[in-house]
């Protein structure tokens, strides 16, 4: 089966031969090229330079195997052009700090032009994989952090612990939040919609922080946002799959069964049958093998991956991924032991199956 049909047949919730499968962050510390790549270029610069990306994309694809790529850049990309510093430290990122109403409506929302760089990347990458393999093109996946996430990180100055002063906005002053949060969709939706035509298959939304609210909060702050992103790229690129990503966000899940897209990711925290029942059978899943597991023996990740499909069972709509991103602690023989089993697991699980 094509590599792109598979991968939308699997979004689509319709046979396939074997389910697809990619690993989140499958381009990173972890992996020696990738180092080597860090030491001629900052984190940034990888991200900036369409051939840094098409680099760092492609050694996944070349070392693991897997069945679809996804573009190599980062969730914060778009803040700098809407008026914030961003800066990365063996810490992690470093952003200028967005807390107060002034500071707030002198972001900048019409900055889809600004990120050139990031669709160059994307019409590069995909016509490399195009020339690599012209029957059997990988699908190329884009991505976007959603409003709420992206506000968090503008709100604390990076990732923090506590997450205090998201929470002294969301309690305080709820107001000042929504301003942002519209100026983040109003940024996050065109940026998608532009990668799409740039070259990307599918785009990912990562709510990464989502799981930190309440389900009331979530529906408040942010799935009306999301929602709207999701609902203006599906009218702008209606047979694109979109997909929707949640960390420790297992008390969302009905509430993530309202958002119009049409993969649910999710992490390692509830077992996928669970999460498919709990959305109706409606959703294509994503996930969710436990990343810690990529530290372990091969054996041990033979186990978890084929425990994970063993438990969605031999039905439509699996993408086979890790429950959160590939940790710098694994290692590149661990994901090809991933990648290998998944695929051997799937065709045997597949084999004579019917829809």
């Amino acid at each position: 089966m094509h590599p792109t049909d598979r991968f939308l047949a699997a979004c689509r919730r319709e046979p396939v031969d074997r389910p697809p499968i990619w690993i989140m962050r499958q381009a990173g510390r972890y992996m020696s090229s990738y180092r080597a790549l860090r030491e001629r270029a900052n984190f940034m610069e990888i991200c900036r330079v369409p051939a840094n990306s098409l680099e760092a994309t492609m050694m996944a694809v070349d070392q693991l195997g897997v069945d679809a790529a996804i573009l190599f850049s980062d969730i914060l990309v778009p803040l700098e052009p809407m008026g914030m510093t961003v800066e990365f430290d063996e810490g992690g990122p470093k952003v200028s700090k967005v807390r107060d109403a002034a500071t707030i409506a002198a972001l900048r929302t019409d900055v889809a032009d600004d990120l050139g760089f990031v669709y160059e990347a994307v019409s590069l990458i995909k016509s490399t994989l195009r020339s690599r393999s012209p029957d059997a093109t990988l699908p190329l996946l884009g991505f976007s952090g959603s409003p709420f996430t992206l506000a968090t990180y503008a709100v604390e100055g990076g990732t923090t612990k506590n997450k205090h002063a998201l929470r002294k906005l969301i309690w305080d002053a709820p107001e000042l939040l929504h301003q942002l949060l519209a100026k983040m969709t109003e940024v996050v939706a065109p940026y998608c919609i532009r990668q799409i035509e740039a070259g990307a298959d599918a785009i990912q939304l990562f709510d990464t922080w989502g799981g930190l609210l309440t389900e009331s909060e979530w529906r408040t702050f942010s799935q009306p946002y999301t929602s709207e992103v999701l609902r203006r790229i599906r009218a702008a690129k209606p047979a694109t799959p979109l997909i929707h990503y949640a960390l420790e966000a297992s008390h969302l899940v009905p509430a993530m069964a309202e958002l119009p897209c049409d993969v649910l990711s999710v992490d390692w925290r509830e077992p996928l049958s669970s999460v498919r029942a709990r959305t109706g059978h409606r959703f294509a899943h994503q996930g969710n093998v436990e990343p810690g597991v990529m530290t372990c023996s091969s054996a041990a990740i033979a186990r978890a991956v084929t425990a994970c499909m063993d438990d969605f069972g031999r039905l439509p709509g699996h993408i086979v991924n890790l429950g959160h991103g590939i940790t710098p602690d694994a290692s590149v023989e661990a994901a090809r032991t991933f990648v290998a089993v998944a695929r051997e697991h799937g065709h045997a699980l597949w084999s004579g199956a019917q829809p």
